[in-house]
């Protein structure tokens, strides 16, 4: 719903936006004057964005309703009231599109979207106020143990937000569990999962002066461990997995050798196991070390977490960045790398305290341009991992085709390698890559070698404006192309991925379902 410009994933124009199989995105183009950062401008303004002129006051669910106009329209998002009138000539979708959420609760089409959003950082010049909802008593006894909050200068309790409440697993899924043990001057925490783990990993390790988050993402689902630990521990944590038979173990030291009755005071949502959607996210401060030029305007940035943070991004999620600009913070996702598409003797699993992001600098991107400036050793606040994709649809694979454009490359890097690593069931990967000019191709000589090398890889790269010397294919994807590429051998089981903008994306799609290919056999990477 609230789809800020600079924060959509992938933003604008990006080579990654795609969209739902069978689902446009409805995008709009903006009138001169009304950017992201001309929206930012016009909030730092003075205007009344409220029409209440600096009050905030209680909303009533009649009085929501009758703010329905375009030029009158409230919405609330979980629990806060906003007047999103001024908001309208800056959404990228349109009018029609955010009069969706004009005077009800749209807090579940919002999440449809972008949960992820930092709407109150963009919106917070347009808030009414709050719902006049009566909290449950345990609700109530909750919210008022926690700190007030200060928007638009004036003190305000917090929106009333609660985890959601967890969904039923199915039959076959089991609840993991943990366990934990010490030593003298060490804890050890460990968790079952009860399945088996991809060699990328699943564990997200945060150590945060006196806390310890512990989140395994399991496909779909998120199991969650939160302590305010029980004494003082040094700062570094050190993760071991056994992919195998999915047992993960976090060992800390204690900075004073002593016994401990209890790991800590569980925090907020400990233990629970719900599905990723639904889990909110988690930022940790990160440190620019390194920027690698990939093409003319693609850089791999290299982030170093802290050293109490640990984290496997598992293959197809990614991970968001955020910072503030001007005063209001943007937020923008990517999808990590490894460090080379060519497998190395240590595993990204065995990593874990970098991340590599491969990013394309937009010219007139508030956020790229802001990367692109960015010197070694600066902060970035990095949040995730999420997203959609699961290694389940790999199951029993024998032929992976991948179709991308420009930076649509991103979630097929990791793909690719786990196809060669780990997947034994597959007997050929495929990449059909598009881009516009040769300097385009992204991790063009890594491509070739990796096919040098691997006999069950192939790439085909489509030009659709090459120079004369261009020896390779050209034009735009066609069913023709496809029809050569996408082959069905005897008893085969195939699996098409697709990545790149808009346009491209949903006709790939629709060429690959002419081709007799089923919905369970094509996935879309989306945010």
């Amino acid at each position: 719903m609230l789809n800020v410009p600079s924060q959509s994933f992938p933003a604008a124009g990006s080579q990654q936006r795609v969209a739902p199989a069978g689902q446009s995105r409805n995008k709009v183009a903006l009138k001169p004057g009304h950017s992201l950062l001309d929206w930012i401008r016009l909030t730092k303004s003075g205007r009344d964005l409220t029409g209440l002129r600096g009050r905030l006051i209680e909303v009533t669910e009649e009085e929501l309703k009758k703010h329905n106009t375009r030029n009158d329209c409230w919405t609330c998002i979980r629990g806060m009231v906003y007047n999103v009138s001024a908001y309208m000539d800056f959404h990228p979708g349109g009018e029609e599109e955010l009069m969706r959420a004009a005077g009800i609760d749209s807090t579940d089409l919002f999440d449809q979207v972008h949960r992820w959003v930092n709407y109150e950082s963009m919106l917070k010049e347009c808030l009414v106020g709050r719902m006049a909802v009566k909290p449950s008593p345990a609700l109530q006894a909750q919210t008022e143990k926690m700190e007030s909050t200060h928007l638009n200068g004036l003190s305000l309790p917090p929106p009333l937000r609660q985890e959601p409440v967890p969904t039923p697993l199915p039959a076959k899924d089991h609840r993991p569990r943990y366990d934990w043990f010490q030593t003298e001057g060490t804890v050890s925490i460990v968790v079952y999962t009860k399945r088996k783990i991809p060699s990328a990993g699943c564990a997200v390790v945060d150590l945060q002066d006196d806390t310890l988050r512990v989140e395994m993402l399991l496909g779909k689902m998120s199991y969650l461990l939160y302590w305010r630990l029980s004494s003082e521990v040094q700062g570094c944590v050190d993760v071991q997995t056994a992919h195998s038979v999915g047992k993960v173990q976090v060992c800390f030291h204690k900075s004073v050798k002593d016994k401990w009755t209890k790991v800590g005071q569980p925090l907020e949502h400990h233990d629970t196991f719900i599905q990723c959607k639904d889990r909110e996210l988690f930022y940790r401060e990160c440190v620019l070390v390194s920027k690698t030029d990939v093409t003319h305007d693609t850089q791999v940035l290299r982030l170093q977490l802290p050293p109490g943070s640990h984290m496997q991004v598992p293959v197809g999620r990614h991970v968001y960045l955020k910072t503030s600009l001007q005063g209001t913070d943007v937020v923008k996702p990517y999808t990590p790398v490894d460090q080379t598409l060519i497998p190395p003797s240590q595993s990204s699993a065995e990593m874990g305290s970098d991340l590599q992001l491969m990013i394309k600098i937009y010219p007139d991107g508030l956020l790229t341009s802001h990367l692109a400036n960015l010197p070694v050793g600066s902060s970035l606040s990095v949040g995730g991992p999420e997203g959609s994709f699961s290694l389940r649809i790999l199951r029993d694979v024998t032929h992976l085709y991948m179709l991308a454009a420009g930076t649509g490359f991103t979630p097929m890097a990791r793909l690719i390698r786990l196809a060669l690593q780990d997947l034994t069931s597959v007997r050929k990967s495929k990449l059909m890559f598009f881009n516009r000019q040769e300097r385009d191709i992204l991790w063009c000589s890594q491509l070739d070698e990796l096919c040098s090398k691997e006999e069950r890889f192939e790439v085909e790269h489509v030009l659709s404006e090459p120079t004369d010397s261009w020896r390779g294919r050209r034009g735009r994807i066609d069913a023709c192309m496809l029809q050569n590429f996408l082959e069905r051998p005897e008893d085969s089981k195939c699996l098409v991925c697709v990545c790149g903008p808009t346009g491209f994306t949903e006709l790939a799609v629709q060429l690959v379902r002419k081709l007799d290919f089923s919905e369970e056999e094509i996935h879309i990477f989306q945010g």
